[in-house]
């Protein structure tokens, strides 16, 4: 599990972040865990392989194991 001690504050359009709470509360899931699974799914999407530090492999690990489960 992650530590979560930083906050991350972002300005977004009122009616985008409507749409967006409502589609996470949907799916049984609160903004920031969406919000940290995008920004993890970013670095794994954009950091070079050798950059990609082990504690985030583990994340990409899991995500790969999901996608083969389901081939």
């Amino acid at each position: 599990m992650e530590h979560r001690t930083a906050r991350l504050t972002i300005l977004i359009d009122p009616r985008k972040k409507q749409l967006f709470e409502e589609l996470c509360a949907r799916q049984d899931l609160n903004a920031s865990q969406v919000v940290r699974k995008l920004i993890r799914q970013y670095l794994l999407d954009h950091l070079p392989d050798e950059d990609v530090p082990e504690w985030l492999r583990a994340y990409q690990n899991r995500r790969d194991e999901g996608e083969q489960t389901r081939s």
